[in-house]
């Protein structure tokens, strides 16, 4: 399973598509702004990381173009972190690269997609807090 995993591994191809690699942290925090604007201290929370590892993050998003800090509405002193149209495009890439199916998916029969369907979720149901 292991092979079959890192030969369809779509790093290398996300990477050479973005211009850039993404790194694991950058990459939660940009799919979790798909969903909205964010505070630096939500995004730390919702990493499970300290607020100066969620500035370090953010501040290579924004280098990059692909996220903005703003003024938070409520707040003058916290910032609101928001993808910019750059951002955007860049998940929507994210999501067409790691969301398509390996090409060895389209062999399998209709009944073997079906049981492998089963057993991922049977291992997604097993591996999830109870």
């Amino acid at each position: 399973m292991h092979q079959f995993v890192e030969a369809h591994n779509r790093h290398g191809e996300l990477a050479e598509t973005l211009g850039f690699r993404l790194g694991a942290g950058r990459g939660k925090v940009l799919f979790q702004l798909r969903e909205g604007p964010r505070t630096l201290k939500q995004l730390a929370e919702a990493n499970r990381t300290d607020a100066p590892y969620a500035t370090l993050i953010v501040d290579k998003l924004e280098a990059h173009g692909l996220v903005e800090r703003r003024p938070h509405p409520d707040d003058r002193r916290r910032k609101l972190v928001a993808l910019t149209a750059a951002g955007h495009q860049a998940v929507e890439t994210a999501d067409a690269i790691l969301l398509r199916p390996p090409s060895a998916i389209s062999k399998l029969s209709g009944d073997d997609l079906n049981q492998l369907s089963e057993l991922l979720t049977r291992l997604l149901e097993a591996d999830s807090p109870e």
